[in-house]
This record gives structure tokens, C-alpha cells and sequence, in this order.
């Protein structure tokens, strides 16, 4: 299929669906900027890899339990190309990209966790330029701002303003976890996935929920029932219905009704909420150079988008001026 036949195959899809993508990316935006302070309330009475794990596993069957009374048997039935697609999702996603965040966030604030994350569509603008795409110049300037904030969030800036650990690895640790989810992201919009996007999600958070338990196991983590406060139960809960079984169950719809540069306009949201919650909840600090570093990071996202938005509507002008002109 060509460049321009594809933007319009892709803007036909988009107008079918309506507002329900829009939708799905409105909780991503609301609810994942939530799910930073959800995971240090989590852990500060959990072992990090065994709640994830558990979370994950625990949403990943209740959806897939929902898809089975609603959709029936066949809507879980998929290729062994599909399936192969989802595992590998829920490796990259859940596992290794919100996992590693989850073990991260033991020295890193939930406000700089979710900073460093935003840098997600950066690492899928270099995903697209190896593959063989060649986004517009402007990307890649919003590309050398975003490293340049990066370097400001990591290097510059009092270590206690924003995190509660005092271990230099946590950062990075983040943003590594970044790169394994813009992976992830970037490869589910290009393998076969299955017809349902929900057995989709439901397959990925299993996946990864299976791999993140036995990652616990295999390090030693144990959990101690009595030891567990409760407000760590209500977070873990919270992540388990909201921000798993609601929230990734939305991205993972929205990524495949929306391009993915647009679902990637969750990175400089989710901040933003982050960074408000840590305040207010948890009492975290931010000096005026991390949040020089931050801003820098969520402008060089919101030019990397814009300029992506423009150039795909560019493309489906092309294509077709009556449908480049509908949805705004």
C-alpha cells in the first residue's frame, strides 16, 4: 500500500470510529498521570516486581473474563502471528516498560518518574527514522530539545528535590524503561494484532504480569501479608482496575484507531498530573533547574507531535482534499 492510500485507509478508519478513540485517549491522558503516585503508595509496603506482577495479572484474566461474557469465545481467538504480536507486547509494555518504572520509582519521585517518560515519543521518532521513515527536520530539532532537557532533569538540579532515594541508577533506569515501551508502542502498529484490541490487552497484561512475577520470585522478593498498609492495598487496587484494566485497555484501543504520534500526545499530560499529585500526596519537591529540564522535555514532545499531526494531514490532503479537511 502506498504512503497517501494508507492515510486515507487510516483517515476513513478514523472518522468510523467517531469520538470513542478520542475518548479512550482522554482516560490515558487523566488516569496514567495518576498511576505514578498509585505505584509509590504501592510500594512503600510491596515488593515492587510481585505487585506489578500481581496487578497485572489480576487485570489482564478480569478483562479477558469481560471480553468472553461480552464479545464470546472467538473474540479471544487469534493467529499464532497475533498471539506471538501480543506476547511480545506484554514483554515490552508492561513488563519491561511500566515493571522497570515500578523498580525505578523506589529512588526516583513520581513526579521526575513521569518526566522521564515523556520522552517516549522521542525514542519512537529515532524508531521511525530506522525503520526507514523520515519525519519532517522539525521533529528532529524537537528531538535535540528533548535530550537537551533530559540531560538538565539527570544532570543538573538538587538530588533530593526530586527523588526519595539516593541511588544515581533510578533515573536512567527510567528512561530505559522509556525506550522498552515506545518499542513496545511502535511494534504493536506494525505487527498483526488480533480483531479485539481488548483480547489484545488482555493477552499483553498476562504476558506481562507472568513475566514480572516470576522476575519477583527469581530475585528474592517475598510478600508478607500482615506488613501490607492499607493504603498500599487501595493503590494497588486502584492500578488494577483503573490504571490496567481501564486505562491500558484504552491505549492500546487508541493506538490502534489513532497514529501513533497522536496517542503519544499522552506523554505531556500525564507529567503535568504526575507532578501535581506528588505535590499535593506525597509532599515531593521539584527545584526551579528540574523544572527548566521538564519543561524543556514537554515542549521539545509537543513539537515533535505537532509536527508529525502536520505532516500526516499534509499527506492525506494529498491524498484526498474533501477527507483532509474532516475532523479537523
Amino acid at each position: 500500500m502506498t504512503t497517501t492510500a494508507a492515510a486515507s485507509a487510516e483517515n476513513t478508519a478514523h472518522r468510523s470510529f467517531g469520538w470513542l478513540p478520542w475518548a479512550a485517549l482522554g482516560v490515558v491522558y487523566l488516569v496514567w498521570g495518576s498511576t505514578y503516585i498509585g505505584i509509590r503508595f504501592t510500594i512503600t509496603s510491596m515488593p515492587p516486581l510481585l505487585s506489578a506482577g500481581a496487578r497485572f495479572l489480576a487485570a489482564g484474566v478480569l478483562l479477558a473474563v469481560i471480553v468472553f461474557f461480552v464479545s464470546g469465545r472467538s473474540a479471544l481467538r487469534m493467529t499464532a502471528r497475533q498471539l506471538g504480536t501480543a506476547a511480545l507486547g506484554g514483554l515490552l509494555l508492561p513488563a519491561l516498560g511500566n515493571g522497570v518504572v515500578v523498580v525505578a520509582q523506589q529512588e526516583v519521585a513520581s513526579g521526575l518518574a513521569a518526566l522521564l517518560v515523556a520522552c517516549v515519543p522521542l525514542y519512537v521518532v529515532v524508531l521511525r527514522r530506522i525503520s526507514g521513515e523520515r519525519p519532517p527536520m522539525i521533529t528532529f530539532a524537537g528531538v535535540a530539545l528533548g535530550l537537551a532537557g533530559l540531560a538538565v532533569l539527570l544532570l543538573g538540579g538538587s538530588q533530593s528535590g526530586g527523588t526519595h532515594g539516593s541511588a544515581w541508577w533510578g533515573p536512567w533506569l527510567v528512561l530505559l524503561a522509556a525506550m522498552f515501551w515506545a518499542t513496545g508502542s511502535f511494534a504493536t502498529t506494525k505487527l498483526p494484532v488480533p480483531a479485539n484490541p481488548f483480547a489484545l490487552s488482555a493477552v499483553q497484561m498476562v504476558v506481562g504480569g507472568a513475566v514480572l512475577t516470576l522476575a519477583g520470585l527469581g530475585s528474592g522478593e517475598r510478600v508478607d501479608l500482615a506488613s501490607i498498609t492499607t493504603s498500599s492495598w487501595v493503590a494497588w487496587g486502584y492500578l488494577v482496575l483503573f490504571g490496567s484494566v481501564l486505562a491500558f485497555s484504552a491505549y492500546v484501543f487508541s493506538l490502534g484507531k489513532l497514529p501513533v504520534s497522536t496517542v503519544a500526545t499522552y506523554a505531556y499530560v500525564n507529567p503535568v498530573i504526575a507532578v501535581l499529585l506528588g505535590v499535593v500526596l506525597a509532599g515531593e519537591r521539584f527545584d526551579l533547574v528540574q523544572l527548566l529540564g521538564g519543561a524543556l522535555v514537554l515542549v521539545a514532545v509537543v513539537l515533535v507531535v505537532q509536527a508529525e499531526r502536520r505532516s500526516r494531514r499534509a499527506v492525506i490532503t494529498e491524498s484526498s482534499p474533501v477527507e483532509g479537511t474532516v475532523g479537523g
